[in-house]
């Protein structure tokens, strides 16, 4: 997945268009000149109208695949942040009805893409507009001191729950699927960030890959972003009948992190 990290990071040098905003050179450097279907009846996204804390937005997304398709990974891409490419998610066998949130730093206001890409190649594209408080958030002081937020980087937690969010109407997870939720211990500096103490740039390191396998078999794989807030968490849909959960998590700097969790037979 390294290769995605330095096409998104190609993006902190990435010009805007005149009166178009960044997303068609973003969508050009990503897709070339591959068709991108309208995401209608596809894929729901559920993002505020405006933040409430710019350094923690939980935006949500549902995917439904066409009939006889099914998705195999999908993009989230935040057009205006510093490192746009801000999340990717693949599947290891691809699923007709997915769904996924995170908490997400956003720098300023900015269209918010959603692309899917079934597993023969088609893509399907979503877009709505989120409006923000103007705090910067990318390069705002991080909420814990940069030393002692070392000492729990890589810890983890994994919960169980049902969806409840409306756009999972869309993808008809209600009775088939649960959702795991992944809190992750880790500062996710931007490199952007100024030590308070020192007035030296903090280091770049954020969560570069989670890894999450259900039951012995990998499931998916998730590519982060300085985009991931600081402490970050994941939301999947996964099998009702899954019994295992095992992640590792790996940052940039090399730091590897696993959590388990078994669930009991019912």
């Amino acid at each position: 997945m390294r290769h995605l990290l330095i096409a998104a990071a190609a993006f902190f040098a990435l010009p805007a268009l005149a009166d178009e905003g960044s997303w068609p050179a973003i969508r050009d450097q990503l897709y070339d000149d591959r068709a991108l279907h309208p995401g209608a009846g596809v894929i729901a996204i559920d993002a505020p109208y405006r933040t409430g804390n710019d350094a923690r937005t939980v935006i949500g997304v549902a995917l439904a695949a066409p009939r006889g398709l099914s998705i195999a990974a999908v993009t989230l891409v935040l057009d205006e942040n510093p490192m746009p490419v801000s999340a990717v998610i693949r599947l290891a066998e691809p699923l007709p009805r997915f769904r996924f949130d995170a908490t997400l730093r956003i720098n300023g206001p900015t269209p918010v893409h959603i692309i899917a890409e079934t597993a023969d190649g088609q893509l399907f594209v979503a877009e709505q507009f989120v409006k923000t408080s103007g705090q910067g958030a990318c390069a705002a002081p991080p909420g814990t001191d940069p030393v002692t937020a070392l000492e729990t980087l890589g810890d983890m937690t994994i919960g169980i729950g049902t969806p409840e969010r409306a756009a999972d109407a869309l993808a008809g997870l209600v009775g088939q699927q649960m959702d795991l939720s992944l809190g992750i211990s880790h500062p996710s500096h931007s490199g952007m960030q100024m030590d308070q103490i020192t007035l030296l740039f903090i280091p770049m390191r954020y969560v570069e890959t989670v890894e999450l396998d259900l039951d012995g078999k990998r499931y998916a794989e998730v590519t982060g972003s300085i985009s991931l807030s600081e402490n970050p968490e994941l939301t999947l849909s996964i099998p009702t009948e899954t019994r295992g959960i095992d992640v590792t998590m790996t940052d940039t700097d090399g730091t590897v992190a696993h959590a388990s969790k078994r669930l009991a037979d019912y």
